[in-house]
């Protein structure tokens, strides 16, 4: 299809800088074909049913965002891909000044790099970064001399700050790797937890380790034409079971956010049943897509033009997606990462 397509004109004034307080009062957006409803992230309770599962992603965010020299040159870097313990894939900003062998100094000395490889493999720089470390110490380290790596149309308009560190972490963080967040279950409190517990509704973790890759824009002018970025996801033989669990007996299955979409996708077979998945996986999903795990997909409001964008089309349906955002638009919807939330059904025809 033309990326064209998927084209929208976004007012500056909705993308939201911080998140609102408490993050279960943020708005969402239900859409089911033609039906659009406004609710709030703390209606779900009352949405969903009790035979139904909500599924998170349990990845934690690396603050992945380094600043470095070389001689007389700056680097600046985003990690978003780990390829070992103690080595990295990296975007580059003016990767050609850099060259395989330079030794990078990040954090004044604190923390030590060697280029290994460089490639254009996204249409941007990027390199192999090599750490001066012991396997185990690089995450501590990052800690020390990195900052959260928030995504562009965030970053380009404010400073990021510490109160980023607890804004841009979800609450079911736990397994170290992401450099972008899951942003969907950034909603989620205590209180919201508390109240799906009480209504019924089941909830399992698998783990996607989201890379920067998610923020690269798309180049070509036919999705047939872009490459996907791959991410390690980790889906353990206990979930997969639970979900399948549910599936038999008539629930339905809740993807919170498009990177337990994409796993989940990954890991379904053509009957229906999801399999036990570790690996990376660079599925992509434009209309057309025959979804066979997810039944509903929480998830914030994406980019014009983007990866994202096309798969939430593909999910609910290109011109249901269009009439949605012209809505949220419309109504003031705070959109992108630390913006308002939307519940999707999935549509039960398929664009070809």
């Amino acid at each position: 299809m033309r990326v064209d397509a998927f084209d929208f004109t976004l007012p500056e004034s909705l993308i939201a800088l911080r998140p609102v307080e408490p993050r279960h009062h943020a708005r969402m957006m239900a859409v089911l074909g033609e039906d659009i409803k406004d609710n709030h992230v703390y209606d779900l309770p009352k949405i969903l049913t009790k035979n139904d599962i909500l599924v998170f992603n349990d990845t934690k965010v690396l603050p992945a965002q380094l600043y470095g020299r070389c001689g007389d040159k700056t680097m600046e870097c985003n990690l978003h891909k780990r390829i070992s313990p103690i080595s990295w894939k990296a975007f580059v900003k003016k990767s050609r000044k850099f060259n395989v062998g330079d030794v990078i100094q990040f954090g004044d000395g604190a923390l030590v790099a060697k280029i290994i490889a460089k490639s254009d493999t996204h249409q941007i720089g990027e390199i192999d970064l090599e750490f001066d470390v012991k396997p185990g110490e690089l995450e501590a380290k990052l800690h020390e001399v990195g900052m959260m790596p928030l995504p562009p149309y965030i970053a380009a308009r404010r400073n990021i700050d510490a109160q980023d560190n607890g804004d841009y972490q979800t609450i079911f963080a736990k397994n170290e790797g992401a450099v972008a967040a899951p942003t969907a279950s950034l909603h989620y409190t205590p209180e919201l937890l508390a109240a799906l517990d009480d209504a019924g509704i089941a909830r399992v973790t698998l783990t996607l380790h989201v890379g920067a890759g998610t923020f690269l824009p798309v180049k070509v002018e036919d999705t047939n034409d872009h490459k996907m970025h791959a991410e390690w996801g980790l889906i353990t033989p206990e979930v997969a079971a639970t979900l399948n669990k549910v599936r038999e007996n008539g629930g339905r299955i809740v993807a919170v956010g498009t990177t337990v979409l994409r796993l989940l996708e990954s890991a379904v077979d053509e009957s229906g049943i999801i399999q036990p998945f570790s690996g990376d996986t660079d599925i992509f999903i434009t209309p057309g897509f025959q979804f066979r795990a997810v039944d509903i997909l929480q998830t914030n409001f994406h980019l014009p033009r983007s990866t994202l964008f096309m798969l939430v089309s593909a999910f609910a349906g290109l011109d249901t997606m269009r009439k949605a955002y012209n809505h949220a638009i419309d109504h003031q919807y705070r959109f992108y990462s630390y913006g308002d939330s939307s519940l999707l059904f999935r549509q039960t025809s398929y664009i070809p």
